[in-house]
Parts: C-alpha cells; sequence; structure tokens
C-alpha cells in the first residue's frame, strides 16, 4: 500500500496511531486504581502484584506466537482480532468479582497486546517506501508514551469519582470502539501467496528464531529495556526513600517528565536514523549516553534531575524507534515477516528485562539505591557492544542479500 494515495496512507496510519494510545492506557489504567482494586475485591498486595504481572506475562508469551499467525493470517486480520481480543479482556476486567478473574482477565489483555503491537507496526511500514518509515514509526511508537500517561492520570481520576470498574471499561470500549473504526478505514491487503498452513507459515518464520542479527539487536539493547522500565517504575520509590523531604508530587512528576519526552524522541530519532548510514552507531552513541544518564541518577540533585530525565526520555524515544525501524531493512526481517522479528525482540527484551528489574531490587535491599543505580547503567552498557554483531543494510536501501543471517 505504499503507493496509495497519501489521504488513504495517512487514515490507515492513523488509526494505528490511536489503537498504540488505547492499548497503552490499557496498560497503565489499572497501576492508577490499584488501591481501589485492593478495597473493592479484598486483595492483598501480593495478590494485586499477580493482576499486575499477569498482563506482562501474556504480552510475553504470546509475541512470538502473533508473529506466526500475522504470517498465516496477515497484519490486518491479525490487528483486528487483537483489538476485539484486548478490548473483550479489559472490559470483562471491569466486571472481574474477585482478583483470581481479574488476573485471569489480565492475562487476556496482555495476549491481546501481544498480538497488536507487532502486526500493527507492520501494517503501518507497510504504507510507507524505504526511506520513509522511520518518522511514522516514531509516532508510532510515541503513542506509547501518551497512552501511558493518560492512563496514569485519567485512570486515577475516573477510579475516584466512579470508581475502578469504570476506569477499566472505558479503556475495553475505547479498544473495541477503535477495533470498528479499523475495520472500515484499514483496506484489505493483497498478499502475494500467504502459507497455504501452519506448517508452512512455521517453515517461513523458523529462520528469524536462528537469526544473529535479530539476537544481536534483542540482547544489545536488554539492558536499554531494563534500564528504562526500572527508572519509570522505581524512582517514586527511590525518592521516597532517600529523600523523604521531596513532595510525592515532585517525584512523580519527574518520571512523567521522562514519559512526555519520549513523545518527541521517537519521531526525531526515526527521521535522523533515515538518513544516517550506520544505525547501529545511533543506537551505540545513545545507548552509552543513557547509561552514563541512570549511573548519575543517585548523585544529582533535584533540579538537575529535571534535564536529565528530560534526556533520558528523548533517548528512550530515540532508542526504541531505531530499534523497530532496523528489522525492516533487514532481509529475514521485512515484509510479511515484520510482525515476527518485532515480536521476537519484544519477547526476549521482556524476559531479559524482567530479570534485570528484579536484580535491581536485590542489589538495592543488599547494597542500597546507589550502587543499584550505577549497576543499571553498566548493564545498560555491557549489553551494547553485541551491536557490533548486527548487519544492517545502509539507511534508505533495500537489502541486498539473498539469504537471512543466522547463528
Amino acid at each position: 500500500m505504499s503507493d496509495a494515495p497519501p489521504a488513504h496512507r495517512k487514515a490507515a496510519a492513523g488509526i494505528l496511531v490511536l489503537g498504540r494510545v488505547v492499548y497503552a492506557f490499557n496498560w497503565y489504567n489499572v497501576g492508577a486504581v490499584l488501591p481501589l482494586l485492593g478495597s473493592g475485591l479484598g486483595a492483598n498486595t501480593n495478590q494485586l502484584g499477580v493482576v499486575i504481572g499477569a498482563f506482562l506475562v501474556g504480552a510475553a508469551i504470546f509475541q512470538v506466537p502473533a508473529g506466526f499467525v500475522a504470517i498465516r493470517w496477515g497484519y490486518r486480520r491479525t490487528s483486528l482480532f487483537a483489538l476485539a481480543l484486548m478490548g473483550a479482556s479489559c472490559l470483562g476486567s471491569a466486571f472481574a468479582p474477585t482478583w483470581v478473574w481479574l488476573a485471569a482477565l489480565r492475562f487476556g489483555a496482555g495476549a491481546g497486546a501481544a498480538f497488536f503491537f507487532a502486526p500493527a507496526l507492520g501494517l503501518v511500514t507497510s504504507y510507507y517506501p524505504v526511506g520513509s518509515r522511520g518518522p511514522v514509526i516514531g509516532v508510532y511508537n510515541a503513542g506509547f508514551a501518551i497512552g501511558s500517561a493518560i492512563g496514569l492520570f485519567v485512570g486515577a481520576l475516573v477510579g475516584a469519582v466512579q470508581g475502578w470498574p469504570w476506569a477499566l471499561a472505558y479503556g475495553g470500549v475505547g479498544l473495541l470502539a477503535v477495533g470498528v473504526v479499523a475495520a472500515i478505514v484499514i483496506p484489505p491487503l493483497d498478499r502475494p501467496g500467504p502459507p497455504e498452513s501452519w506448517t508452512a507459515a512455521w517453515k517461513v518464520g523458523r529462520p528469524l528464531l536462528f537469526s544473529r542479527n535479530l539476537w544481536a539487536l534483542a540482547l544489545g539493547l536488554s539492558g536499554m529495556w531494563a534500564a528504562f522500565y526500572i527508572v519509570a517504575q522505581y524512582f517514586v520509590q527511590f525518592a521516597h526513600t532517600v529523600h523523604s523531604n521531596w513532595p510525592v508530587a515532585i517525584a512523580a512528576g519527574i518520571p512523567t517528565l521522562l514519559l512526555a519526552a519520549e513523545v518527541f524522541g521517537g519521531p526525531i530519532g526515526g527521521w535522523f536514523a533515515e538518513r544516517r548510514a550506520d544505525m547501529r552507531r545511533i543506537l551505540l552513541l545513545w545507548g552509552v549516553a543513557s547509561a552514563v544518564g541512570v549511573g548519575a541518577i543517585p548523585f544529582l540533585p533535584l533540579a538537575a534531575l529535571w534535564p536529565l530525565f528530560a534526556f533520558l526520555g528523548f533517548a528512550d524515544g530515540v532508542l526504541f524507534a531505531v530499534q523497530y525501524l532496523v528489522p525492516t531493512y533487514l532481509l529475514e526481517g521485512g515484509g510479511e515477516n515484520t510482525a515476527l522479528a518485532i515480536g521476537f525482540l519484544n519477547s526476549v527484551q521482556l524476559a531479559f528485562g524482567s530479570l534485570f528489574a528484579i536484580l535491581f531490587a536485590v542489589i538495592v535491599s543488599d547494597e542500597g539505591y546507589t550502587v543499584g543505580w550505577l549497576a543499571t547503567g553498566a548493564i545498560l552498557a555491557a549489553f551494547l557492544p553485541l551491536l557490533l554483531l548486527l548487519n544492517v543494510p545502509r539507511s534508505g536501501a533495500e537489502p541486498t542479500s539473498t539469504e537471512p543471517t543466522t547463528a
């Protein structure tokens, strides 16, 4: 569809970006009403932790299966199925009678999230020719930051005024509504002979699981994924523990700035990457700078943390935009394989990132936050050299090899 009229491409990409925003809303609206969930469902902290974790487990498990489904069904059909599954699960969460039911429904929502993200991104990239994909990938990824911030703020507000079921219900209804509009706006795509069976789809996608390029990209940025997750999740607790004189609103505002800056970093980073010969260099430079910034967190006063977090948020946007752009330039990750390639990246990084987040908590318990932040920056930097194993074609050029690079 890259040769379709610009208005058609923008409309189709626009509804997918909107879906990404509403999708992100449903990542964070549960966290915004956790205290209300605990009171309403009689759940303790550990049980609420299961509710939160169930979503991530569903999102992690189904990343790679979603890629194979996209090969078999196509990006459009898979994305519409995902919106229906995630929307129904999120809407059903509003009616959960116990925390166990809520956890099960959040697992379903996580599965829907896995089926949406990479296939929808594959659709977005199919609308734009080589050399112009970077900015729209950045915009698509920035939609997550926008939706996350809305989910936290609006979710908490709705929960306080109308109760926690409404905070969850609105998110589910929003996804289902986007799905209906997407079915109308997104035209069917011409597919040159999709696999005739699941066995054939497996044969098409299996080489990606052994791609040296994808493993280098996934592992090289695993420390980055973990570092930004840790910064966003643990900073408020760090401030409460180490700087108890800081108002809670100030402590919460600093990581919120990180999300806001990410909105700008994604499109700008994607645009810049399309105009540079070596995308590895961009990833390495921004990765090293981010590692230094994360390691500096415990040593800076409050006034200096605001610009630091603005920089880290911008860097987060740049790194994720370029990471998701790279597979579209790889022979093994382009075309119908884009969803599987990106799903594979997410699956590896969710697994390693979760382990590093647990490690951070262990280090803080034993050694304190200073060592914890330094270790997080060191882990980010330690994995970056693996990016040197990545062989990505020059920006703006189609892959020229005829065989995928495998490990």
